[in-house]
């Protein structure tokens, strides 16, 4: 009966396909973006998207979908930073909390903050986003991403 049972769990392991392993390529686009956007290099940012990705922002309309999104969202983003007197934003993406890699697609959930100084006073916006990725000929393109998150907060 011990060897039955000892039996019937290597075969359910068997049956269990491993985790996905993560592709060190999918966060060095992510990080990449990240720098691009710091630097206020949004040719550079755009460059690590599909043609037409899909983006959820909360920066009105909040999505954005095809081959203008990444220009869209980018424009209405200095809008309302203009609007709301934010300057010198900063995003930091933090080590993923989850990243599933299955086959030429990745899945990853990132802390993230967003620091800025708001009319003088300096705002943190702690986040997680969410990114999907494709894998092309020329390496790991961002296909969708999303930012979720409470409002900013001033720092102490």
């Amino acid at each position: 009966m011990k060897s039955l049972i000892v039996l019937t769990g290597a075969l359910l392991l068997m049956a269990v396909p491993p985790a996905a392993a993560g592709d060190a390529g999918v966060e060095t686009t992510i990080r990449q973006f990240a720098d691009a956007f710091n630097k206020g290099d949004m040719k550079a940012a755009k460059a690590l998207h599909i043609a037409a990705p899909t983006i959820i922002d909360e920066v009105a309309p909040h999505f954005w979908s095809g081959r203008k999104a990444f220009d869209g969202w980018g424009a209405e983003l200095v809008k309302s930073e203009a609007a709301e007197g934010r300057t010198g934003g900063q995003v930091t993406i933090g080590a993923p909390t989850r990243e599933t890699v299955s086959g030429d697609r990745a899945y990853v959930i990132a802390p993230s903050t967003y620091l800025f100084k708001q009319k003088g006073v300096t705002m943190r916006e702690t986040a997680q986003m969410t990114f999907v990725l494709d894998k092309q000929k020329s390496g790991w393109k961002i296909a969708t991403w999303t930012w979720t998150g409470p409002e900013a907060k001033p720092v102490p």
